[in-house]
């Protein structure tokens, strides 16, 4: 079966990644040394902690076997393994991008089967 793990990220520097080929990192993951994904159970808290009230963000949707050997699970919040990819996110392991609005509460609104 395959694995899906997310990427939240802004419009604009996902146009660019698309332009470019490739998505190298958000300012926080180039600072880390890494691009922070999420699994879909871990998706909402993330959009919670990291994106409160942006309506700027789209959900990248990533086949983790496409990754291989750059893709680490590592502990995070509470001890948690966040999968961290430590390499760029080639565009051949993007299954989707769709927009991440917000709800009426002001919490991010996800597809059914992520962040549920």
């Amino acid at each position: 079966m395959r694995e899906i793990i997310y990427k939240i990220c802004q419009r604009e520097a996902w146009a660019r990644a698309v332009e470019a080929g490739v998505f190298s990192g958000a300012p926080g993951d180039l600072a880390d040394g890494y691009i922070h994904l999420s699994s879909a159970g871990q998706a909402a808290e993330t959009a919670a902690k990291h994106f409160a009230g942006r309506d700027d963000l789209l959900l990248i949707a990533v086949d983790a076997g496409r990754l291989e050997h750059d893709l680490k699970w590592e502990p995070s919040r509470g001890g948690a393994l966040f999968p961290h990819l430590y390499g760029p996110l080639a565009m051949n392991a993007v299954l989707s991008a769709v927009p991440l609005p917000l709800g009426p509460d002001g919490a991010h609104v996800f597809p059914r089967g992520v962040a549920s």
